[in-house]
């Protein structure tokens, strides 16, 4: 499944997810790659996949350049006059939500798969890194015509449930469902704090990142941003025919033209650096996995760091 070696997924060449055997397949293969080559990242029973605050008052300390300004005792601090921040403890069960972006635009892959299967594999990766003793994992699909809610539930099955769920949703051709909509049931119906993972292409236009900075502030939070490399420049392969997946809007596009493929490769720096500042801005932490890239990899670097930082910050 998804490795750099051979094809991964290859739903546009091989329409195979109405069998129920090679989804089946599939599942297992996602959770062997991730037990085997993620797990071994966790530490102890009650680690989630980005270590969190917690939700229980601890020790206080100084505050020290990159601290959380967010977890500033103001009590101490002013008996102290100077900044010190509350620590926490960690909490024993945690509850990890995903927002899954179902939207036509991640029907597409011109790579070792579409962006709708490393969906998948991110779905996969956050479930079972986060499949601990008491530890419950949910879901908000953000399918093309509604938003499907997947309580929060503990157990293996569970996670196998909502991945199967993501890989097997309907493919639509239009989009009523904004990603604003699904990002905001992150905080409407869940309560309880925890990890929130919101996993998308973030190329809808309403407004996401005010949705998401709503989230972050009780929240830990990430966001796993997927791309595919066509959607960051052309090839010189001549007169091409483009369909906007979500309106239907068709274009002819001359790719042999050197000043059309700099627009384009122009264009897609300023929409993808436009959207790692609005993730950044609602302080939030940021992914992106490519169809042309290991996604283990980038996730393995991904988890190593947040560790590394978590450590220095403690």
């Amino acid at each position: 499944m998804l490795r750099r070696q051979k094809p991964a997924l290859q739903t546009a060449t091989h329409p195979y997810l109405d069998r129920k055997d090679v989804v089946a397949n599939v599942l297992r293969q996602l959770e062997l790659d991730v037990t085997m080559r993620l797990d071994g990242l966790l530490q102890g029973d009650y680690r989630g996949l980005v270590p969190g605050h917690g939700s229980e008052p601890g020790e206080t300390r100084r505050y020290t350049p990159g601290d959380d300004v967010r977890r500033i005792d103001w009590n101490v601090t002013a008996r102290m006059t100077e900044p010190y921040i509350r620590q926490t403890i960690a909490d024993r069960e945690l509850e990890t939500t995903v927002a899954a972006d179902l939207s036509p635009s991640l029907d597409f892959g011109t790579a070792s798969s579409e962006k709708r299967d490393l969906a998948a594999a991110a779905t996969a990766a956050m479930g079972f890194l986060t499949l601990r003793i008491g530890n419950r994992f949910g879901a908000e699909l953000i399918r093309p015509d509604g938003i499907e809610s997947i309580p929060a539930r503990q157990g293996r099955d569970h996670v196998m449930y909502v991945v199967e769920q993501v890989l097997t949703a309907p493919r639509a051709s239009s989009q009523t469902t904004t990603f604003a909509e699904g990002v905001a049931r992150l905080r409407g119906k869940h309560r309880r704090r925890g990890l929130r993972v919101v996993i998308s292409d973030f190329i809808d236009g309403s407004p996401w990142a005010d949705e998401l900075r709503l989230v972050a502030v009780r929240n830990e939070t990430i966001a796993v941003e997927i791309v595919d490399p066509r959607e960051l420049e052309l090839p010189n392969v001549g007169t091409i025919s483009v369909v906007d997946p979500e309106t239907g809007a068709q274009r002819e596009v001359h790719t042999q033209r050197r000043k059309v493929r700099e627009r384009y490769a122009t264009a897609a720096v300023e929409q993808r650096s436009d959207i790692a500042a609005a993730i950044r801005a609602t302080r939030t932490a940021h992914l992106q996995l490519s169809t042309d890239r290991d996604w283990l990899l980038d996730m393995v670097r991904f988890v190593a760091t947040r560790r590394d930082l978590a450590g220095r910050a403690s």
